[in-house]
Formats: structure tokens, C-alpha cells, sequence
């Protein structure tokens, strides 16, 4: 999907990016046209691998040209060329911003106007609404008091956007109400601790909200890195969920208030999760789970289940064991 929030390089080359890092230049020297993960790079851009939990998108990327340190260059297929660095996610970081250099810049939009009801002419909104350019707002859909939409952003037909909201870098669809408060698209909690300073992760992905959605008051969806937020059709979100950087919500999941996704989490469709839940990062859950109120989900879960606690366990085990300690009690 083309990014329509971020101005990128029509291009960077070999030695850009060397420079960028510290490394010596090469005898050849060619064009790179993005950088992506490695599930959607193609053998024109440039990928990074830095755990195992990766191994089977690195043995199908089509890319061809990989950030690694020295303890994986063993398992990098061999029709992939290396860049070798101390630290991935720090090379990562600045070779993103050669590709996006304004990416870090996430101030306020300065092109902000009035909403005009003859731009809109079925829209309903409220006092003090602010619009920003080129953004896409669909039929019969209504807009409360002091809410700022950013440029570019486009919202389906049909949709309720409650009072003291904010959206930036967010594709919304058809028939979703997001509450009052909400606070979508800004960049996520992106950072790595070098030895002097932490160093910010340019964010340059989107939020991209399905159809007959619910997004609860004072929930903060926050953009995707080189990924999209995803948040799938039908999904429901309660007050006070956050929402962190690359996750992905499937389908028809309801999730209750004060629950929180740490990044790269993937959860799959008809997923009901408890209030004040922990969901750590790059954790994956399968279809038609169900977790208990205040757990800590630390490992993947398979479709199906039915855990809580902390860790997350099948509920069977948690009643057994807290039947087990109240006894010893």
C-alpha cells in the first residue's frame, strides 16, 4: 500500500547506506528503493533480521540485501547479500531515516483549517473541528467539538467521531465510531538504548481501522514502524485500551478496558480479552481465544483457548492452582 503520510527517496544507494553506518564503501554501488520487513521487501529493498523468531520470513523473503550481526550470518540464505553491524536495530533506525527524513518530525500539522460544510455537505460536526488537507471524509458521517483530523487521513461513510479526538496517518472504514478522546496515529514508543543516548525509531507505517469498529474513549492507537496497526473488522475496543506500534487485531475481537498491547503483537479473529490484561510484544494469538481479566500474556497462544493469570495458562490449571493455593493457606 502506498505510504500517504510520509515523503520517502525515490531511491538510496549501496553506499548511502554504509556511509550512514560507518562502514566502508563497496566497488559497486546500486540503487535501493525502500526499506521494509521482511515479509513485504522485494529484491529492490533493503530487510534486517535480528532474531529467530524471524527464521521462516527470512527463509521466503524475496529481498536480497539483509541487516545482521555477526552471531546469525551463519543462517542467512546464501542468494542474500549482508550488511553485518554491532546493533540491527540501531543500523535499522538510520537507514530509515535516509529513506524518510522527515519521518522523526511528528509535531503538529501546521495546515490545519476550519471544516467548511460545503466541502462536506453531509457531514455533521461540532464547534472548533479542524481539517487538514486532502483528507477523505465519506457520506453522512458527524464529527464533535474540537477534534483535529490530519491532512491525508481518510475516513469511510457513515462514521461517528466523538469530541476531543485526534487522527493522523489513519485509513478508517465504513460504519466505525471512534469516542471521545481517542488519540490515533501518532508515533509508537520506538526507541534504542545506545551507550550515550536513547536514539527514536522513525515510525513511517499507518493505522488502518476496518469496518463497523469501536474505538472506546481515550484509547491511543499508535502507527506503525515500517508495518501498519491494523485493527480488522467488527473489533471492538473499550475505554482506556492502548494500542502499540505494528499490532495487528483481527476480526470481530472485543476488547475490555485497560488492556494493553505491546508492539508487534498479533492477535487473531473473535478474540475476547479481559479488562487490565497485558499482551507482551511480538506475541501471537490465535483465533477464538478468551483471556481471563488482569493476565499477563508472555508467550503465543494457540486458537481456542482459554487462559488466565501470569503467566497466561489454561484457566483449568489457574482454578486447579489457586484452589491448590488457597488451601495451603
Amino acid at each position: 500500500m502506498k505510504n500517504l503520510f510520509f515523503k520517502k527517496k525515490k531511491y538510496v544507494k549501496t553506499n548511502d547506506i554504509y556511509l550512514s553506518l560507518n562502514l566502508k564503501k563497496q566497488k559497486s554501488n546500486y540503487i535501493i528503493k525502500d526499506i521494509k520487513d521482511l515479509e513485504n521487501a522485494t529484491s529492490n529493498d533493503i530487510s534486517f533480521f535480528h532474531s529467530v523468531k524471524y527464521l521462516n520470513l527470512l527463509k521466503n523473503t524475496k529481498c536480497k540485501l539483509v541487516i545482521t550481526n555477526a552471531k546469525f550470518k551463519k543462517i542467512i540464505p546464501r542468494n542474500i547479500k549482508i550488511i553485518e553491524v554491532a546493533n540491527v536495530l540501531l543500523a535499522v533506525s538510520k537507514i530509515t531515516s535516509l529513506f524518510y527524513p522527515n519521518a522523526l518530525n511528528d509535531n503538529f500539522d501546521a495546515n490545519l483549517n476550519k471544516i467548511s460544510k460545503k466541502k462536506y455537505p453531509t457531514l455533521i460536526f461540532g464547534k472548533n473541528v479542524l481539517i487538514g488537507n486532502k483528507v477523505e471524509i465519506g457520506q453522512k458521517c458527524s464529527i464533535g467539538h474540537n477534534t483535529i483530523i490530519e491532512s491525508n487521513v481518510k475516513i469511510g461513510n457513515y462514521c461517528n467521531i466523538g469530541s476531543n479526538v485526534i487522527i493522523k496517518n489513519t485509513i478508517i472504514g465504513n460504519n466505525t465510531n471512534i469516542l471521545d478522546g481517542a488519540i490515533i496515529g501518532k508515533k509508537g514508543f520506538g526507541f534504542y538504548p545506545d551507550k550515550l543516548k536513547n536514539v527514536r525509531y522513525p515510525h513511517v507505517g499507518m493505522v488502518i481501522i476496518g469496518q463497523n469498529v469501536e474505538i472506546g474513549c481515550n484509547n491511543t492507537i499508535d502507527r506503525g514502524s515500517l508495518n501498519n496497526t491494523v485493527i480488522g473488522d467488527g473489533t471492538f475496543l473499550d475505554n482506556q485500551v492502548h494500542i502499540a506500534h505494528n499490532v495487528k487485531i483481527g476480526k470481530n475481537c472485543i476488547i475490555t478496558g485497560q488492556v494493553g498491547f505491546a508492539g508487534s503483537s498479533s492477535i487473531g479473529n473473535r478474540v475476547m480479552i479481559g479488562g487490565q490484561t497485558g499482551i507482551s510484544g511480538h506475541i501471537n494469538v490465535g483465533d477464538n481465544v478468551q483471556i481471563g481479566g488482569g493476565s499477563g500474556v508472555i508467550k503465543n497462544i494457540p486458537s481456542n483457548s482459554k487462559v488466565m493469570g501470569y503467566p497466561a495458562k489454561s484457566i483449568r490449571n489457574f482454578l486447579k492452582e489457586s484452589k491448590l493455593n488457597d488451601w495451603i493457606k
